[in-house]
């Protein structure tokens, strides 16, 4: 069994949580819509020339005039007959858009679709500068420039192989012996990494936050550098949100600068994956982490801490909803809703 032994966690049973198998899952409605943002006047760039088609001669364009900036793009599914009162939020890593909750890169279902299983509405986020939340000009509006992240960066930091393992040649990588990231496909992942920009974390909290105001009582759950974003929703609207789940956050803030008593009736759940010893980057995420789990308890909240090696899960990747396994950590996560959580 998964997570069996995790105090506040009900046993999964080892095969995972299947999709329903008959109606499939019965949906109302299918939606989108942009929260957060402002507008924006640009009015001191030079003209220049630019390309408008293939084969045209180029044009002079004039980049000055309004815009809208700094809006998160949300996609919603809810349920014609939600079990779970609760509508949980999915948002995530860095560099990554909302395309990791959906289907896996080897075509499994993916924590979206586990969720709505489970009885749950789900709103997927892009955040600013990612997938549908477009980014800005660089440099008039985008104060600093995009980051573009190597095949060999994502390999080696998401812990799929170890330094080093990485070769341009698929046949000639070598990820960990135990890895349960779908190596196959690891191709088709680097397809959805879009652009990152280091600069728009403020203003993707600012449209977070007005989802979580939007959409009213709700689960958070969080993936990577969204995880510090989620931490900070949670104690901005504790009567909001009523759980935060944190898949290997990068970080949590001070404890000497949260009031706990706002988190008191908040269960915290933290995931961890394996290998974090690869790499002298995840030390402090995870320790920073562990800080504000253990302040969180010891003023009298809730907050579970799971490393999935622990529980007999070697292997899992930095993107664990990717996983070979992530329907039964889909599942794991799940049944600590329903031990946890009051609608």
């Amino acid at each position: 069994m998964l997570a069996g032994s995790v105090p506040g966690v009900v046993a999964v049973a080892a095969g995972g949580w299947a999709l329903p198998d008959n109606d499939g899952i019965r949906v109302r409605e299918v939606g989108s819509y942009y929260v957060g943002g402002k507008s924006i006047t640009l009015d001191d760039a030079e003209s220049r020339d630019a390309f408008a088609a293939q084969g045209q001669p180029p044009v002079r364009v004039n980049p000055n005039g309004d815009f809208e900036t700094g809006q998160v793009y949300v996609q919603y599914v809810r349920l014609a007959r939600p079990r779970g009162s609760l509508p949980v939020l999915m948002w995530h890593g860095g560099g990554l858009t909302g395309a990791s909750f959906e289907t896996t890169p080897d075509g499994r279902p993916g924590w979206q679709q586990h969720f709505l299983a489970g009885g749950h509405d789900v709103y997927v986020a892009d955040g600013f500068g990612g997938g549908r939340a477009p980014w800005q000009r660089y440099p008039e509006i985008s104060p600093s420039e995009p980051l573009f992240r190597t095949k060999q960066e994502l390999w080696e930091l998401f812990r799929i192989g170890p330094p080093g393992s990485y070769a341009t040649d698929p046949a000639k990588r070598r990820p960990y012996p135990d890895t349960l990231f779908p190596v196959a496909a690891f191709d088709e992942f680097v397809k959805q990494v879009v652009p990152r920009f280091r600069t728009y974390d403020q203003s993707t909290q600012a449209g977070y936050d007005a989802l979580v105001a939007k959409v009213g009582p709700n689960v958070i759950l969080t993936h990577s550098a969204a995880g510090p974003l989620g931490f900070a929703a949670t104690i901005a609207a504790p009567s909001q949100v009523r759980a935060h789940v944190a898949i290997e956050p990068s970080g949590a803030p001070d404890p000497s600068t949260v009031d706990f008593s706002r988190l008191r009736r908040i269960p915290h759940l933290v995931i961890w994956g394996d290998h974090l010893d690869a790499d002298g980057s995840w030390a402090e995420l995870y320790a920073s982490t562990r800080r504000f789990h253990d302040a969180l308890r010891k003023a009298g909240g809730r907050s579970t801490w799971i490393d999935l090696p622990a529980e007999g899960h070697r292997g899992s990747s930095h993107m664990i909803m990717m996983d070979r396994n992530s329907d039964k950590v889909a599942a794991l996560i799940n049944s600590w809703l329903e031990a946890n959580v009051k609608g």
